[in-house]
């Protein structure tokens, strides 16, 4: 059973859907043109109940099966980003500086496909509950959903999502039990010196060596700090300082993004960052202020749920186009917090050649959302099916 039958029927459908997506991006919590246009379809396909404003712009709707059972949440994101498209495509964005560069106008479609397949046919007992999440780009949208009671409101008992992956052969899947995407933390530091002449640098306290000495100090977190076999990054992605070759500047200032997997880790590479910046701070007079902010934590998977989800996944990809070993990746995603709450799994689906993810050449490959569709549609259908 590759694509089933019925999604592969509206396929076409679907990369109009797509198509509009694309062409009308927002951004983070703002993407209510995007769920006015998502709840216009779920409601022509007859779900049972729509929920919308959540998370400002989120929505969950609900499809019962027949007879008594579980909730189980499927979960897609909106958001797009803040990049100027150069696809050349003829549905290119148009929002000047905005463009969907991650494929969640493809993941909202790929659920959206499911939901009119599951409201269509209900083969399968309890409930799915279809979650359209804003702001997972930025914002932490997944975050503020479960504050604001999703799981609870609507008695989802497991949840599960996909994410597009280019250079992955077309409706390959990957996914891992445990770990499977990093948590990420971002470190922001001012340090301030003595500003002047720079003909007279004996007169000023210089920030610009002290930075220097900072961001080369921070790399032995991962090289003499954490224990090798547990994964870390720590990088250094802006430096600003100074306005003139002849001046030396007051202040310098430097951000980091910090990527671990275990809380431990995480925990342990905080207090030596601190450590680190307030001891070279010292070393060459100046102050130092942090501001160390804790971002998503690190996406697990439930090894029962990643089990059984990648069993699913070789209905639809055969054995060959499954890999359920497929490791960790450095980035991040706010689906955690779903998964922090609930037993669940994240999968990979591979959409075959093309430019990567937050690229300006990016774009989804309708190709794909048959294969997420029909895989969202049978892991409801496998985990409450009918007696």
């Amino acid at each position: 059973m590759p694509v089933l039958n019925r999604i592969a029927d509206f396929a076409p459908e679907m990369s109009e859907w797509r198509r509009h997506l694309h062409a009308h991006p927002e951004l983070g919590f703002d993407c209510h043109r995007t769920a006015a246009f998502v709840a216009e379809r779920l409601r022509a396909f007859g779900v049972d109940e729509l929920h919308e404003g959540i998370a400002e712009s989120g929505i969950v709707a609900i499809v019962n099966g027949r007879g008594e059972g579980p909730t189980i949440g499927l979960r897609a994101d909106m958001d797009a980003l803040p990049i100027a498209e150069e696809t050349g495509s003829d549905h290119a964005s148009t929002v000047p500086g905005v463009m969907h560069a991650c494929g969640h106008d493809g993941h909202t479609t790929m659920l959206l496909g499911a939901a009119k397949y599951l409201a269509e046919t209900r083969r399968f007992r309890g409930r799915v509950a279809l979650i359209f999440q804003p702001a997972e780009e930025e914002g932490g949208g997944g975050e503020v959903m479960v504050e604001e009671g999703i799981l609870e409101r609507f008695g989802i008992a497991e949840v599960y999502a996909l994410h597009n992956v280019p250079n992955i052969p077309l409706g390959h899947f990957v996914t891992t039990p445990g770990p499977i995407m990093a948590a990420v933390d971002t470190a922001r530091v001012v340090v301030t010196g003595k500003g002047g002449h720079g003909a007279y640098p004996h007169e000023c306290i210089d920030p610009i060596p002290a930075v220097v000495g900072m961001v080369g100090a921070l790399q032995t977190i991962a090289s003499r700090n954490v224990n090798p076999l547990d994964e870390v990054v720590v990088s250094v992605t802006e430096i600003h300082a100074g306005t003139a070759s002849n001046i030396i500047a007051e202040t310098a200032r430097f951000v980091a993004t910090i990527r671990t997997f275990r809380e431990e880790v995480r925990m342990q590479v905080k207090r030596r960052f601190k450590e680190i910046v307030t001891g070279q701070a010292a070393a060459f007079a100046v102050r130092a202020e942090i501001d160390y902010e804790l971002g998503y934590p690190a996406t697990v998977n439930a090894p029962d749920q990643t089990a059984f989800a990648a069993d699913v996944a070789r209905e639809i990809a055969g054995a060959a186009g499954v890999n359920d070993a497929g490791g960790r990746e450095m980035g991040a995603e706010d689906f955690s917090y779903m998964l922090e709450q609930r037993p669940g799994c994240y999968l990979f689906l591979g959409q075959g050649p093309g430019a990567g993810l937050h690229h300006p050449a990016y774009e989804f490959n309708d190709e794909a959302a048959p294969y997420g569709a029909s895989c969202f549609a049978r892991l409801v259908e496998r985990a409450q099916p009918l007696d």
